[in-house]
């Protein structure tokens, strides 16, 4: 037996390439003769489309006593057409290597369609079906009733969702329709029939009204011919979209406790209402809420969370409610949970680190490093079609100008430490803060009294 003789070859190292500038994609825009607006991005390589249809029928047209009607309308628009039953509708996007999804927000309906690009006729075609022709039958709106009031309890359950329930409430009016659920109450959700969703439908759905977001590989289709025999075919009346009512909140600081007997730990929301993206504070807001707690490595995680112990993360961030023309509103709040014991602790820790970042300001370093996070991922995090799509529809639907994120992360990586520390100073100030607490009556309200951060209520969890 004679031993193998082994020969290696050793290749040179690979040297990275040049790197090149990155972007937010920009859109081209057009119209069709339908009144569709189209929003349409060529992206190489992208051979799963996205498409994301807004339609202008907002939470805020519901009629009243039928909050959560949008939400049984968006889910209905593809559970049967005046072709295809629910079953055979579904049976097609399948063939077809679709998905369909719609959902209903404050600011409207947005229907999301993926599919790879060689079937996209077929896929557009089913997509302009549902929205042209829906069904709407008796059985199936009874059913979809039926699937969220079996919903509603869950999300009672659940302390997250029930102090985001509670925000709400404490923040806008009650005549407002934000201060609601906004997929409704059982109360209103067991009084959608099939004529209310067909009345809603008829009322804010039309093509004159709507925007399509194409994004993926189109250099071998002819988007113009499908779209012509697609979303194009769907016709309707001309009426312009509602006006965006101005957005009020009272940010009166102060405590409410959702009452949970027993419950081994505190859900936490603490939020107020500010500036939204047409705001020139926008960016510098973004950077500072980054900084406050945005990452494990943000100033409240080192506190609460790796100082102290008291939670597993909590998080601060801005989200967008509802823009005009004109501008809107954004919600600015802080989030997590800590244990019941210490939610007296945790949330005068917290408050120390805002008086603290109101004193001294954040540091060249956290500024930097929020930079590097939010620029520098943008490519990853736009890698998808689907990402792009839901971005771009997110501008349509906030009106903003269409390329308003390439423009964004110049600003972000523009901003200075001084304009991020008075963005989120005035965003976060420790005495315009309505905190909700999910947790242990019995045990948390006297050491939340002893804070002195507002006054404090207790209601039933």
């Amino acid at each position: 037996m004679t031993d193998a003789v082994v020969t290696m070859e050793f290749h040179p190292q690979p040297t990275a390439g040049t790197p090149t500038p990155w972007a937010f994609p920009a859109p081209g825009r057009g119209t069709l003769d339908n009144g569709l607006t189209v929003l349409r991005c060529d992206r190489p390589g992208q051979q799963v489309v996205a498409v994301e249809i807004f339609l202008a029928a907002p939470l805020d047209a519901e009629p009243e006593g039928l909050d959560g009607v949008a939400t049984i309308m968006a889910r209905a628009l593809t559970e049967g057409t005046d072709k295809h039953s629910a079953e055979e509708f579904a049976a097609e996007l399948e063939r077809c290597g679709a998905t369909i999804d719609a959902h209903a927000d404050h600011p409207g309906v947005r229907v999301s369609l993926e599919v790879p690009v060689s079937r996209l006729p077929k896929a557009l075609s089913l997509l302009a079906e549902a929205l042209r022709a829906p069904a709407f039958a008796d059985s199936e709106i009874e059913r979809l009733v039926r699937n969220r009031l079996d919903e509603i309890p869950h999300e009672h359950a659940n302390p997250a969702r029930r102090a985001a329930k509670q925000l709400s409430k404490e923040l806008f009016p009650a005549s407002a329709r934000m201060s609601r659920p906004r997929q409704g109450t059982e109360e209103t959700v067991a009084a959608i029939d099939a004529a209310a969703v067909r009345a809603f439908y008829e009322a804010y759905v039309r093509p004159a009204t709507a925007v399509a977001v194409i994004v993926g590989d189109l250099s071998g289709t002819d988007l113009d011919a499908i779209l012509a025999d697609t979303l194009g075919a769907w016709t309707g009346n001309t009426a312009k979209a509602r006006p965006v009512p101005p957005i009020t909140a009272d940010d009166t600081g102060r405590v409410v406790i959702v009452d949970r007997p027993g419950a081994v730990q505190t859900q936490l929301l603490i939020g107020r209402i500010g500036a939204d993206r047409h705001d020139r504070v926008w960016a510098a807001q973004v950077l500072g809420t980054y900084c406050l707690g945005g990452t494990l490595t943000s100033r409240l995680d080192r506190v609460l969370r790796e100082e102290k112990g008291y939670t597993y993360g909590v998080r601060s961030f801005g989200q967008v409610l509802r823009s005009g023309p004109d501008g809107g509103a954004a919600m600015l709040a802080i989030s997590g949970s800590v244990d019941t014991p210490n939610t007296g602790p945790a949330l005068d820790d917290l408050w120390k680190v805002l008086r603290k970042l109101a004193a001294e300001g954040l540091t060249d370093a956290e500024r930097e490093s929020a930079v590097q996070n939010l620029v520098g991922v943008a490519p990853l995090k736009y890698e998808t079609a689907a990402a792009v799509a839901a971005t771009l529809a997110d501008q349509v639907e906030q009106f903003l100008p269409d390329d308003y994120q390439a423009q964004l992360y110049a600003q972000l990586a523009a901003t200075g430490t001084v304009e991020a520390t008075a963005a989120v100073v005035n965003a976060f100030p420790a005495d315009r803060l309505v905190t909700v607490l999910v947790g242990d009556a019995a045990q948390i309200e006297e050491p939340v009294r002893a804070l002195g951060i507002g006054e404090v209520t207790v209601v039933t969890g």
